[in-house]
């Protein structure tokens, strides 16, 4: 049976997930970053309120996936606190300045969330050599590798999604980027045993009064009246259709 994770970037995201259905959160904050560590508060109310398994991103920042030393530092404490909340796993992926794997990072990441599975995100989709990336993740122990197929869909890069998944069963390989009902299907006759999709959308803030002449954004364009949530039937469609496949 193929696994439905939802990416989420609140606590009020993670609880809809679970209720339509997903079987996994990956917990993030700053949607329009592509997701950053959660905050203290939020990791602790999810811990609380949600009882499907959590996986937060341990992201410090935006951009690419080389840190500097404070950088890393603090990715490490991150990794502490999830583990002291109980969270089973994380999301996490640091790269060198040439496009590899840091694997000396890499090591003290898996010693310091040793007892918890490491999903390896995104930044693989950055790497120089994938199948390379593929053999030093599994040296170290990640459980599961998100992925796009290094293209800017997985719909895009399912021939490398399913290439990396014939190579090996560890780690597990998760189809992710622009995954939904409409192309769900194509995953599951491929055999990709694990799905991540955001199933989202942007909902308008319920603030009646709004100063339109200035923003908080250095984005100009950005529109700070708008929330991202989670579209629960979105979930709901998606876990029927897997439920289905394996009928």
């Amino acid at each position: 049976m193929a696994l439905l994770e939802i990416c989420c970037y609140s606590m009020e995201c993670a609880v809809t997930a679970q209720q339509y259905g997903a079987d996994r959160v990956e917990l993030c904050a700053a949607p329009k970053e592509g997701g950053l560590t959660p905050s203290y508060g939020v990791l602790k109310s999810v811990r609380q309120n949600v009882t499907i398994p959590v996986h937060p991103i341990i992201r410090p920042r935006g951009g690419d996936f080389c840190y500097s030393a404070g950088e890393f530092d603090a990715m490490l404490e991150d990794v502490a606190q999830v583990r002291e909340l109980g969270f089973p796993g994380l999301v996490i992926g640091l790269l060198n300045e040439d496009g590899h794997i840091d694997m000396p990072r890499m090591r003290r990441i898996m010693t310091a969330a040793k007892g918890m599975a490491v999903t390896f995100h995104r930044a693989f989709d950055m790497c120089k050599e994938p199948l390379q990336a593929f053999e030093n993740l599994a040296e170290l122990g990640v459980a599961r590798i998100l992925t796009s197929g290094q293209q800017s869909s997985a719909e895009k890069g399912l021939k490398l999604i399913t290439e990396l998944k014939a190579h090996s069963g560890v780690p597990i390989i998760m189809a992710g980027a622009g995954v939904r009902a409409s192309n769900l299907e194509s995953f599951l006759e491929a055999g990709v045993e694990e799905l991540h999709s955001s199933a989202g959308k942007w909902t308008p803030s319920p603030m009646r009064y709004r100063n339109t002449g200035l923003s908080m954004s250095t984005d100009a364009e950005a529109d700070e009246y708008s929330r991202y949530s989670v579209d629960g039937e979105s979930v709901a469609v998606m876990k029927s259709m897997i439920d289905r496949f394996h009928v």
